[in-house]
């Protein structure tokens, strides 16, 4: 995870929405990506999981977008996702073929995780009352939503005994 081009320090709070609402809309198109190929590979319950992910992330986004529209109205934007990286979408080398619900909703949950530190580290380093508010929140929403994740979890029968290395195909002569 990282971001480039941006001192907390003097973080705006319209800069610091257009960065939170990147942040959802890279989350979301990821879990876009993982759910279109979770259905390429045939693991249904993956790609739902994942589909179901992209949604809460645009819902999320879409409520950002709402208060920054409220509060700015058509102010251009500063911050641009060249100025992000995986700050809470899901590593690349996440998916892979055959995974199980269980296998995603893991990545989800890493994914919560690194959007909280995220959060927590640059809480520090804020000057602005208003951006330190508005981090503040969405470190505890970051919260909120691992719980969502873990209750998810809970709720999935007993994890399979296979490995990955047992779908793997034997080598062929050729």
């Amino acid at each position: 995870m990282s971001v480039q081009g941006i001192d907390f320090a003097h973080l705006s709070l319209l800069d610091a929405l257009d960065l939170a609402i990147l942040i959802e809309a890279e989350a979301q198109e990821r879990y876009e990506e993982f759910a279109h190929q979770m259905t390429s590979h045939d693991s249904p319950a993956p790609a739902r999981f994942f589909e179901l992910m992209a949604v809460n992330e645009a819902k999320h986004g879409a409520q950002l977008a709402e208060r920054r529209n409220a509060l700015f109205g058509d102010a251009p934007c500063a911050v641009t996702r060249g100025m992000l990286w995986d700050v809470e979408a899901p590593d690349y080398d996440e998916a892979r073929a055959f995974m199980s619900a269980h296998d995603a909703m893991r990545t989800a949950l890493r994914s919560e995780e690194k959007a909280h530190a995220f959060f927590v580290d640059a809480l520090p380093r804020i000057t602005d009352a208003s951006v330190k508010q508005l981090f503040t929140e969405l470190c505890a929403e970051e919260v909120v939503h691992e719980n969502l994740v873990k209750a998810e979890i809970a709720k999935l029968p007993p994890e399979r005994e296979l490995a990955d290395d047992d779908f793997a195909d034997d080598p062929n002569a050729q």
